[in-house]
């Protein structure tokens, strides 16, 4: 249940700039939108939220978020609308707008959402070092006789 809130979620902030950007200032039909927003939202949280987001962290998931919306609008959009719309710069500053809320979608995923194994909790930035007291066998017998 908690996929399909974050999805619904995602699908809403994917769907309302595509809208915004593609319907708005080009007229495109709603149906090729919806169908796009769907597509985008999709793809981009299976490869995005649940593989990179989990072993990566936000911030790589979310640059990995704008790459794959501006890739997937720029396709999507050559194959749902018409060749006179400059899709590239549309497609840049969607995926711009999608990568503003990526944060916020990330932090739900990550608080609502749980690990099913223990190895995808670890990032790269997760690393620990042990530090311990190194001591000389002869300090220790030191140590020792002036304790008697």
């Amino acid at each position: 249940m908690d996929h399909i809130k974050s999805l619904i979620i995602k699908l809403l902030a994917i769907a309302f700039t595509v809208f915004a950007f593609f319907g708005l200032f080009y007229n495109v039909s709603w149906a090729s939108l919806l169908w796009i927003s769907v597509l985008v939202t999709g793809i981009s949280y299976a490869i995005g939220d649940l593989f990179i987001l989990r072993r990566y962290g936000n911030i790589t998931a979310t640059i990995s978020d704008f790459i794959l919306a501006f890739l997937m609008l720029w396709l999507f959009g050559n194959v749902f609308l018409d060749g006179n719309i400059p899709i590239v710069t549309i497609s840049i500053l969607a995926a711009f707008f999608i990568a503003c809320c990526e944060p916020f979608i990330h932090s739900y995923i990550v608080d609502h959402i749980p690990v099913e194994s223990r190895e995808d909790l670890r990032t790269m930035n997760q690393i620990q070092t042990e530090f311990a007291e190194e001591m000389d066998p002869e300090t220790i017998t030191r140590e020792k006789n002036t304790d008697k």
